[in-house]
């Protein structure tokens, strides 16, 4: 009998994807048998880049690793991960108030559906202040993403500040 595969989800709105994204994708790669990078669609929130933009550009970061999907879900994480077989959910954990919000999350994911497990992952240590709400305003600013963000991301930033400056101008 051959082994089950261990599907993990790593779900989020990577809007945008940053190195510290990237980072933990690349620690599953190691950990699981095929990972799927789930983009969370909410039409109640306004997104920074389309789904469409934050697909290509996930599927563009994750190309090098064979066993790494790309692909959006709406509703419950839960019903998402049992529809793709999976058997982990991973979260990506910067500080201790991630930790407690993501705890929750976890139990309750566990409450709707105790066959999945989440995992939680550190990114390495030069990505643990990088959030992409963080930049989001320093790109708003104009401030150098050097170090944080891939470059296909800080290019696609770069463009869409020059585009809004041209049309204030």
């Amino acid at each position: 009998m051959a082994p089950t595969s261990r599907i993990a989800i790593f779900p989020g709105s990577f809007d945008p994807l940053t190195n510290g994204h990237v980072d933990v994708i690349a620690r599953c790669v190691r950990l699981f048998d095929r990972v799927v990078v789930a983009i969370l669609h909410n039409p109640e929130k306004r997104a920074l880049f389309s789904l469409d933009d934050r697909l290509a550009i996930l599927r563009e970061e994750t190309a090098a690793h064979s066993n790494v999907e790309v692909d959006t879900f709406e509703g419950l994480l839960v019903d998402y991960a049992r529809s793709r077989q999976a058997t982990a959910i991973v979260r990506g954990l910067r500080s201790v108030t991630d930790f407690d919000y993501e705890m929750h999350m976890a139990l309750m994911n566990r409450h709707l559906n105790a066959a999945i497990e989440t995992v939680f992952l550190m990114p390495a240590e030069q990505f643990t202040y990088v959030s992409s709400r963080l930049v989001k305003e320093i790109a708003a600013l104009g401030g150098s993403l050097k170090g944080l963000v891939p470059a296909s991301v800080e290019t696609r930033l770069a463009r869409r500040r020059s585009a809004a400056m041209s049309r204030s101008v």
